[in-house]
């Protein structure tokens, strides 16, 4: 029987590539890119043999999608930030049966979703960019599930999160979850950026209030609050991806059942307007 051995929501921030680049950004991103490689030796060491991704880069406008792949390997350039990441090399193994599992649960829930086997179908960045640094800790395969969603509730998540855990535990797999996306999503305006210091600053104080408000209830536990304000919080906060990847992740914890203590193992940080951490989610 498999089981999710460790769940964490973490940051994909672009700046965490180029804080291991020369330039003004060199070694700022290192405390993200060392709660990623805690997370990914506290999934080692509970013998995690995929990561399941919930990723917030990947738009969807129909269905649900999962990237069920064999195999990934490629050269990656964002479209959306073409100066921050190019030409970023990947090779991963992917996991199709595990893929193929978790759409047919959520489809026979009652939540259509699809897996694809696709090597045009590239992964996203908020997948690369966590697999990039927990890779150099642990190697595992990789399940990309697509997690901004622009036409769906978050009940419809939060039943692909149950999906994920009941194909998870039918399979023989050591699962890690990881949801990644930021808290709050305020992206500088344009005009704004540069005079704001934006790579290193939040667009809101009203943002990082709620944000540091919703660590706090993480911290302690109190995630039945939180789901009550999750909808409200991804609206007026603009929650990366309508924080479907965090609803998808709370649905495989057992949603409001859900009490366990969370550990921040990355301070949260401010980067380009929007709120950042890394924290783990202890599996009860």
């Amino acid at each position: 029987m498999g089981e999710i051995v460790l769940a964490a929501k973490v940051t994909h921030v672009p700046t965490m590539l180029m804080s291991e680049q020369p330039g003004p950004v060199e070694g700022k991103r290192q405390p993200a890119i060392d709660g990623h490689c805690e997370i990914a030796r506290r999934a080692k060491a509970l013998g995690a043999t995929t990561a399941v991704v919930c990723d917030t880069h990947w738009v969807i406008n129909a269905g649900f999608h999962i990237n069920a792949n064999s195999r990934f390997e490629g050269l990656f350039t964002s479209n959306e930030f073409p100066h921050f990441i190019q030409n970023l090399p990947y090779a991963y193994e992917g996991n199709p049966e595990l893929g193929d599992a978790i759409a047919k649960e959520a489809t026979d829930r009652g939540t259509y979703t699809l897996a694809h086997h696709l090597d045009s179908l590239e992964l996203e960045y908020g997948t690369l960019v966590p697999m990039r640094f927990m890779s150099r800790e642990h190697e595992m395969k990789v399940v990309s599930v697509a997690a901004w969603c622009t036409v769906h509730g978050h009940d419809e998540s939060r039943i692909v999160g149950q999906a994920i855990r009941a194909a998870v535990e039918a399979s023989d797999e050591k699962v890690l979850l990881i949801a990644s996306g930021s808290l709050s999503h305020k992206i500088w305006a344009n005009k704004d950026y540069a005079a704001n210091n934006g790579t290193f600053t939040i667009s809101s104080e009203f943002n990082r209030q709620v944000d540091l408000h919703v660590l706090d209830m993480w911290r302690r536990g109190d995630h039945a609050t939180f789901l009550k304000m999750l909808t409200e919080y991804a609206e007026h906060c603009c929650g990366e991806g309508s924080m479907h990847d965090t609803a998808m992740l709370y649905g495989a914890l057992g949603w409001d059942g859900y009490t366990a203590e969370c550990e921040v193992v990355t301070e949260y940080f401010p980067s380009s307007g929007t709120g950042q951490t890394n924290v783990i989610f202890p599996v009860q």
